[in-house]
């Protein structure tokens, strides 16, 4: 079976070799370089075995782009410290969404009357509408990119009609198929984006219920999510183009 391996990142300035990874798994790192193949060189290595290869790489790699600990302890924050993460971000906001739905939209009444009319309704007065007019008026940039299974389930149907609330509030709105996700080596979980400083990463339980976030502002992970932020961008269409390619396409 293959590992599930995460790009950490690398301090290359062409995206080539040296570069960190790491098993989602197993927690181990594999580290990419030139391979170490002087004789003189190796039989100075001790503890080298005959199946072991060695890897030359910066220093400065393993510095940034290593593990700083043993076990990694996420800081956690409750949905309310969260909330205020959207009235104090300063220039911008960016969401991957990537469940195939969510328990909070099937609790939502509005998605009963999707599933009878096929059209999500969309209440520009509610709270999150108003702040994400609020902030977007300021100038300030919100964005998000949802990932789509191919088909569809209802949950994500759904979130592509609700997009065009999401857009009248000054959201950029962007889908992909899940399957260009995983060509893109995205990771399949979702987080916001506040101002290229700081993560946050949405928790869910197996019945897609939000229960925590963690919060993540090393700097070189908050770089690594940045990557597929752009990643996911440039892989995405605009919501009302994939919809209009997805209702062709059916």
């Amino acid at each position: 079976m293959a590992r599930r391996l995460r790009f950490n990142g690398t301090d290359s300035k062409n995206g080539g070799c040296p570069a960190v990874h790491e098993d989602l798994d197993s927690g181990e790192i594999i580290v990419q370089g030139t391979p170490l193949t002087d004789p003189e060189d190796i039989a100075r290595l001790q503890y080298f075995g005959p199946g072991d290869a060695a890897v030359v790489v910066p220093r400065e790699l393993l510095v940034n782009h290593g593990p700083k600990e043993v076990t990694r302890v996420p800081k956690l924050i409750d949905p309310e410290e969260f909330g205020q993460l959207f009235e104090t971000f300063e220039h911008s906001a960016w969401h991957l969404e990537t469940r195939r739905g969510y328990a909070s939209d099937r609790e939502d009444p509005g998605f009963a009357e999707f599933l009878a009319t096929g059209m999500a309704p969309c209440d520009l007065d509610s709270e999150w509408c108003v702040t994400i007019r609020r902030q977007t008026n300021g100038g300030k940039y919100v964005g998000r990119a949802r990932l789509v299974d191919n088909p569809p389930t209802e949950g994500q149907l759904f979130l592509l009609s609700y997009a065009r609330c999401n857009a009248a509030t000054g959201e950029d709105v962007r889908n992909l198929w899940r399957e260009d996700a995983e060509r893109l080596r995205l990771p399949f979980e979702d987080f916001w984006i506040f101002d290229s400083r700081l993560v946050a990463v949405l928790r869910f339980d197996d019945e897609d219920a939000f229960h925590d976030v963690e919060i993540i502002t090393e700097p070189a992970e908050v770089l690594r999510y940045c990557q597929v932020r752009d990643a996911a961008v440039h892989g995405s269409v605009a919501y009302d183009e994939f919809a209009a390619r997805l209702g062709a396409d059916q």
